[in-house]
């Protein structure tokens, strides 16, 4: 358990609680990577700020922003960082992946080439992070969800591949329709401090998949 999470869990465990002033607070880092157009920015603004903006602006370089939550006594900062999807941006790989606590690996729905270039990305940021807890997350999926029935299943199928190989959460969601984006986090908080998680697995095909259950070794989080 990492400093963070072990400050988290005394905080959570203390006796009654302690007193209400007396606050500790934790920063997570999480790292987006993924081709570009596929809704970085935007799921990363929709959760910070809750709003989605339809024009397509290119992350150039680095993309920052944080929110921070209360548990109990603890103040818990997500420090999100998204890398622009352009390979030339590839150099800054170590800035978003160093120190993270989550990594977001993330493909559209829409555009299996997106999905195909997650082994790439998954290869890359292992190389700087390789205890970050990898998540498969795929965007879009109110444009997925207009697609024959034959195209939605093959991506299923082959993101729920990838996502037993990463030993990694599967999230379907859409920022212009708020599905699971505040879930992801909730999840990603679960597993970085072995918290229960209570949140209904989401399995049905052509549904907006939310699996997590059971895809990591050690973990002990249950639904």
């Amino acid at each position: 358990m990492s400093a963070s999470a072990a400050s988290l869990s005394k905080s959570h465990d203390a006796p009654g609680g302690g007193s209400s002033s007396e606050k500790s607070s934790v920063i997570l880092k999480v790292g987006m990577v993924g081709d570009s157009q596929i809704g970085k920015t935007s799921l990363m603004v929709r959760y910070v700020e809750g709003s989605f903006n339809e024009d397509y602006i290119q992350t150039l370089g680095v993309n920052f922003m944080e929110k921070t939550i209360s548990i109990r006594n603890t103040e818990i900062t997500f420090s999100i960082w998204d890398l622009g999807g352009q390979r030339e941006f590839v150099n800054m790989l170590p800035l978003v992946c160093n120190d993270a606590v989550a990594i977001l690996f993330m493909f559209d729905l829409t555009r299996k080439s997106t999905l195909n270039s997650i082994k790439e990305w998954y290869r890359q940021a292992r190389g700087f992070n390789k205890t970050a807890i990898p998540f498969l997350v795929g965007t879009k999926y109110d444009h997925y969800a207009t697609l024959p029935k034959e195209e939605q299943d093959e991506t299923t199928k082959q993101a729920k591949r990838f996502s037993k190989a990463m030993k990694a959460p599967l999230i379907f969601c859409s920022t212009s329709h708020a599905i699971n984006v505040q879930k992801i986090f909730k999840v990603l908080l679960a597993k970085a401090f072995d918290l229960k998680c209570t949140i209904p697995e989401i399995k049905g095909a052509g549904e907006p998949l939310l699996i997590y259950v059971s895809t990591s070794v050690d973990s002990t989080t249950t639904s």
